[in-house]
């Protein structure tokens, strides 16, 4: 095990700034969205080594050769399939690229030395979000506010706070990026074991995300941010479990409120406290609720810290590693995904650490968070022990989807650095369809403990 170390910090000066400073700007800075900055407040130049490119704004709302009917569940085309790598890190010269590298990747080169390899690819900015996003993110710049010591805010859905100030602002852009506003979908879940013995679990997701509607103006007075019913359908002994949680804007005045129904006794239960790290149904009990999209719910049991933004290797991109091209076998290799569908680039990214509190419980003491800067997307997470010891290392691969003009969570993984153990979570790759993606048709009245009665029988 590794015992967890700083990551030198590319603007270490903000890194103390307090939690509950006010988030809104200046005009004056926050005229440079869509300028120097792009509307969400990514560096819109690349960077000096010419290794980043520029923001191009090249596509909005499509995907070359990705023509499928709208809300169909197609699965995605890979737009750069003719690309080749520019660089492999192998466990060979894995030291040479260190400090573009997280503490976790550094772990998988040292305990996989042999298979584990990054694959880097030419960086693209190509694909950007619609203009009513923009003028959000132009809106919360000036008006949006952290509240209840950063449990909440205020302000006007996604994208809440643009040019971030601090930890708990960049948090919350993750909490809250512009993602699907309606999705159904079915997942699988892959708890590989080192023999690459496979316990599998499926899931059927239903969500509705008010915050980010592609119409009207979807504020934080108006109540939920997100509604969510996860259906387990396998394995056998959990089939037919159903949850459902209403997620809020501020987890202090309005927790997160959530059901479950078990088929075992038929009866609707209100799950007072759900999330943390109890088990995610399905994950054969390897994820917490709070890790899926690397981290979700409530912040409260953990003191965040701003460390900066770095270049670092990131899924990116990842069209290939999510399309129907890729069969489970050739994916899902022992002790880690297959290298060869796993697209790399070099991108900034935001480094956040979540510390745990004296008097609160986790399973994970320390987290350590890494956004993309274009998309406000967490996509690589590093999970510390009680100890202090570096335990997993874990990645979602996002890629552009048009039926919402933004990036989509494809498949994930969370690798057990003490087990050896890993799990592929949101695989589509076999299912008949991808997620289904703004379709429209989910109301609010959907995820209710009375739906939740029907749906069981």
């Amino acid at each position: 095990m590794l015992k967890h170390s700083a990551v030198i910090s590319l603007a270490a000066a903000v890194a103390m700034l307090s939690a509950t400073a006010h988030a809104k700007v200046s005009p004056e800075e926050a005229a440079r969205l869509g300028q120097d900055l792009t509307c969400v407040g990514a560096e819109a130049a690349g960077n000096a080594a010419g290794t980043i490119p520029p923001y191009t704004r090249k596509y909005v709302g499509e995907v070359p050769g990705w023509n499928a009917e709208p809300h169909s569940g197609s699965h995605p085309v890979d737009p750069y399939a003719n690309e080749e790598p520019v660089l492999v890190i192998t466990a060979a010269n894995a030291q040479e690229h260190a400090e573009n590298l997280t503490e976790g990747q550094l772990a998988m080169f040292k305990q996989y030395p042999d298979t584990f390899q990054i694959k880097v690819y030419p960086s693209h900015r190509d694909f950007a979000y619609p203009e009513h996003v923009c003028e959000r993110a132009k809106w919360n710049a000036l008006n949006a506010e952290l509240v209840d010591d950063g449990m909440g805010y205020t302000g006007l859905g996604s994208n809440p706070f643009p040019i971030p100030k601090n930890a708990m602002e960049v948090l919350w852009n993750h909490q809250l990026p512009y993602r699907a506003w309606t999705q159904d979908e079915v997942r699988d879940l892959a708890s590989v074991q080192p023999s690459g013995e496979i316990g599998w679990g499926r899931v059927n997701g239903v969500c509705l995300s008010p915050a980010s509607s592609p119409t009207g103006e979807p504020r934080t007075e108006d109540g939920a941010s997100s509604f969510c019913m996860t259906e387990v359908l396998m394995p056998l002994r959990e089939r037919g479990n159903i949850s459902v949680n209403h997620e809020p804007y501020n987890y202090k005045t309005a927790p997160r409120v959530a059901w479950t129904y078990n088929t075992g006794t038929r009866r609707v239960r209100l799950a007072p406290g759900y999330g943390f790290d109890q088990p995610l149904g399905g994950s054969n009990g390897a994820m917490t609720i709070d890790s899926d999209r690397l981290f979700n719910g409530s912040p409260e049991r953990y003191d965040w810290e701003l460390i900066g933004k770095k270049e670092i290797y990131i899924p990116a991109n990842a069209f290939a590693t999510n399309s129907n091209d890729v069969t489970y076998d050739s994916l899902l290799t022992p002790n880690h995904a297959n290298p060869e569908h796993i697209r790399y680039e070099l991108r900034r990214v935001w480094v956040i650490k979540a510390n745990l509190k004296e008097n609160s419980r986790h399973l994970y003491r320390e987290r350590m968070m890494y956004l993309d800067e274009d998309t406000w997307h967490a996509v690589i997470a590093d999970f510390y022990d009680n100890r202090g010891d570096l335990w997993k290392h874990s990645f979602v691969t996002y890629y552009y989807h048009p039926d919402m003009s933004a990036w989509q969570a494809g498949a994930s993984f969370y690798h057990d650095l003490s087990s050896g153990q890993y799990v592929g979570y949101t695989l589509t790759q076999e299912r008949e369809k991808g997620p289904i993606i703004n379709a429209g048709n989910i109301e609010p009245n959907f995820f209710t403990p009375d739906m939740m009665r029907a749906r069981g029988r």
